[in-house]
This record gives C-alpha cells, structure tokens and sequence, in this order.
C-alpha cells in the first residue's frame, strides 16, 4: 500500500533536525511512542483531515489560524486535523532562529516596496512566500496519530517530491539543509513548530513564483545557493490549481487520508470566531 511505502521511505529520515523546530516549541515532549513500544509509520492513520482550498491568503491571517487553532485543538481534542494550501502576497519571515543577517537589503527597501518581514516561530531561518508559490501548512496532532516529528517532516518533504514528479521533474533530499532540491538548487522549503504535540507551519513549494527576492536574502540561512521553480524548469507555468490538486492527493496518500475541503470561513465558525475579532485579537 501507498502508506506502507510512505512509512520505509521515513525509516530512511529518522534524524535529528537542528533549527528547523521552533527552539522551545520542540522538546522531549515532541518525540514519543505508541502504547505497544513501536513507532507508527506516517499513512497508518486512516481518518479524514479538513482542507482549505484557497488561491491566496495573507501571510499574518493564515499565522493566526494556524495559531488559534493549535489552541482550541488543545482544548478541544475532538476537533479535526487541518491543512491549509495556499499562496501568499509577498512577505518574508523569519523563523525561530532566524537573525537579520542573512537579510541583504534593508528594511526600508522592503517597505518601500510594501513587503513586510514577519518574526515567528517556525524552525529554520529566512524565506520568502509570494504569488506562485504553494504553501501548505498542516495544523496536525503528531501524538494522536502516533507520528514522530522526523517522521512528519521526511513526509512533508515526500509530498514535495511526489508532486514534482507528476511534472516529469526529478528532485532530492540533500543533506546540507532539509527540504527539496533539484541538483544544486533549492525548490522547496520547510519549517515547522510544535505545541503540546500540535504540528503548525509546514512547507513551500516553488511553482510559477518570482524567484528575485530570493536573491535578497540567504536562503534559509544558506550563503551561495541557487533557488528554483518549477516553471523555470519547464519553461512555462503550471496552473496552481493543478498544483494544489497535486499536493493534496500525496497528503491523501503519504499520511493515510481522506481531505474534506472546507472554506476559510468554515474554519472560522469551527473556532466560534467571526474574522475580524480573530485578527483584531492578534494585532
């Protein structure tokens, strides 16, 4: 089965993952086993997770979902797992660990060109989202599932590699920095936090996006490195919605699946919380 071999290929991941947790979010607490003694494999889980299906979103709403969710899952263990696929306006964020020094502009430069430059609790260092660029964010409970934190981030990264395969573009794990690459260049990134078990933030796959405020910035915290997309691959663009549809079928079939696509304002209901009191909470 599709799992099965999802879980040998993760068995072949389990490493430690310097920087790319949120320092203080990833702890003892964040690696664990099932009752029996043995480790699930990621695609044993069998149950239905809520997908939101959106073309874009901005940066700071999807954070404070995420966020406000990972609190009511706390309290509310009954509520669904959910991921979100989606692209973002320009923005560049700063993970956990992440200094301004590997921002080769200023920060007036990014004003003057409105892109703001967001702190947050992701592992891993600085990148950039912007239009073209498939973002998904599983907001997951690893424990109720019995999956490790290694385990869940080899499976992020296959889903990458999946969806880039349906395109005929061969792409890897390289051991300099997780994520995806296709040779020597980086085509999708990866960072996420943890919360009483709670898995949020997640991964960006380069698709049509404009690839010249990477050249502002190391990625990742990487000096010297080439990143790329897939429409600089195959010299045209690919329909996000493809690209969506793609992702989320390897979701499916990596972590054992079935997607209930939802709107964002379903998601809002669920939490009790009208858009505006959300946002205006976190300001």
């Amino acid at each position: 089965m599709a799992g099965e071999k999802f879980g040998q290929v993760m068995a072949c991941w389990r490493r430690d993952l310097p920087g790319l947790l949120g320092g203080d979010l990833a702890g003892p607490d964040d690696s664990w086993e099932n009752k029996s003694g043995t480790m699930k494999s990621i695609g044993a889980s069998s149950k239905e997770w809520v997908c939101v299906d959106v073309p874009s979103m901005d940066y700071r709403e999807a954070w404070e979902l995420q966020l406000a969710l990972v609190g009511a899952k706390r309290s509310r263990p009954s509520l669904p797992d959910v991921v979100f696929l989606l692209e973002h306006p320009p923005v560049f964020t700063l993970g956990h660990r992440g200094g301004r020094d590997h921002l080769k502009v200023s920060e007036d430069f990014l004003v003057e060109r409105g892109i703001p430059l967001i702190h947050v609790e992701r592992g891993g260092d600085v990148t950039y989202h912007g239009p073209g660029q498939l973002v998904g964010y599983p907001v997951v409970n690893l424990r109720a599932n019995g999956w490790r934190v290694v385990d869940f981030v080899g499976a992020l990264e296959e889903v990458m590699i999946r969806s880039l395969a349906d395109w005929g573009i061969r792409s890897e794990r390289n051991s300099r920095n997780r994520g995806v690459w296709v040779g020597t260049s980086k085509i999708g990134s990866l960072g996420i936090a943890v919360r009483r078990a709670i898995s949020f933030h997640g991964f960006a796959l380069n698709v049509n996006t404009w690839l010249e405020p990477f050249q502002w910035i190391d990625p990742c915290g990487l000096e010297g490195i080439q990143v790329t997309s897939m429409k600089r691959i195959l010299g045209k663009e690919i329909p996000m919605a493809e690209a969506r549809c793609a992702a989320a079928r390897h979701i499916r079939e990596g972590f054992g699946v079935e997607l209930e696509r939802v709107s964002v304002e379903e998601i809002y209901r669920l939490l009790g919380a009208k858009k505006c009191a959300l946002l205006r909470e976190a300001a």
